[in-house]
């Protein structure tokens, strides 16, 4: 790979709608007038103003709600960013990923910082461009501050662009491991390889007492079991798991001995033979939020299913 095939991860500051529009516009038009495969994934109002800004060529973009595809930030590169890159293996891939924006909630901006951090090392080596908009206007001065540090490259309203002096996304994945709290009221109990048909019938039963929809049920009970038979398997034959409830979702959380080192668990899309391996990265597919927090003490797990 030549230097002209390096990755690249800039950080787009906007002020207005024309600003997003602009900055965003050449950055895909670029992209079109060299045959580049494009993508963007962003909210849906900003998904309408790129659309609006194409006219006929937004037919040649890959047009993602990031709302849907990327309320989990944990299932962002598996799921948009690299399955979008590895279907153009050999060419330069542009890609507009905006996973941050002023609605996010206080216990999703944290997995967000952590995933704006890790794509640089999800793409290492990689020939592709991922600009990440950020409303300078909207967003507060803690996410301004982490884009400064998980972004090697920043651009202005003006397009110019410019190292960042703050680059730290290293820093950024261990200030946000952070301990997570039990849910209010949450129910505690020990789980070993007998116990796992029990933690099942409990998960679907306090999941359907909290308003989850009979699918989303199915889907909290297939991730606290993957999570469980992880710990159990990996850890020391034991998992405390926690289930309760906050600000309107289930919340499950799974916790052994074992020491989660790589940040990247669960973030890289498995090969098609992989037979094992696959447990965290299905929670992150099948989870409204997914947190973890790990330390030589021990890991934790934490998956969010909203209600209604």
């Amino acid at each position: 790979m030549g230097a002209d095939q390096a990755f690249l991860h800039p950080a787009l500051f906007y002020r207005s709608e024309d600003e997003f529009s602009s900055g965003v516009g050449q950055f895909v038009q670029e992209g079109l007038a060299a045959g580049e495969p494009v993508a963007v994934a962003a909210p849906p109002e900003h998904v309408s103003l790129v659309r609006a800004a194409l006219g006929a060529d937004a037919s040649r973009v890959l047009l993602v709600d990031m709302t849907e595809a990327g309320r989990n930030p944990g299932r962002i590169i598996p799921g948009v960013l690299r399955a979008f890159a590895d279907g153009h293996p050999d060419r330069h891939v542009r890609i507009v990923g905006e996973p941050i924006w002023a609605g996010r909630s206080a216990a999703e901006y944290p997995a967000c910082a952590q995933h704006e951090a890790l794509i640089n090392h999800a793409f290492e080596g990689r020939w592709v461009t991922i600009l990440c908009p950020y409303d300078a206007e909207a967003l507060g001065a803690r996410e301004l501050a982490d884009a400064h540090r998980t972004h090697p490259w920043l651009i202005d309203g003006t397009g110019e662009w410019r190292a960042s002096g703050d680059y730290a996304p290293d820093a950024v994945v261990a200030d946000y491991n952070r301990e997570l709290p039990p849910p209010p009221g949450a129910q505690s109990f020990a789980v070993a390889e007998p116990d796992l048909v029990e933690l099942r019938l409990r998960t679907a039963e306090i999941a359907r007492r909290h308003g989850l929809a009979e699918e989303r049920v199915e889907d909290a009970v297939m991730a606290v079991s993957e999570l469980a038979v992880n710990s159990v398997e990996h850890g020391s034959g034991t998992a405390l798991v926690r289930l309760g409830f906050a600000d309107g979702e289930l919340v499950c959380q799974v916790r052994d001995e074992t020491w989660l080192a790589d940040p990247m668990a669960g973030r890289v899309p498995a090969s098609p033979d992989q037979v094992r391996g696959r447990g965290l990265l299905l929670v992150n597919h099948l989870a409204d939020l997914v947190r973890m927090h790990s330390d030589p003490s021990g890991s934790t797990v934490e998956a969010r299913f909203a209600a209604g």
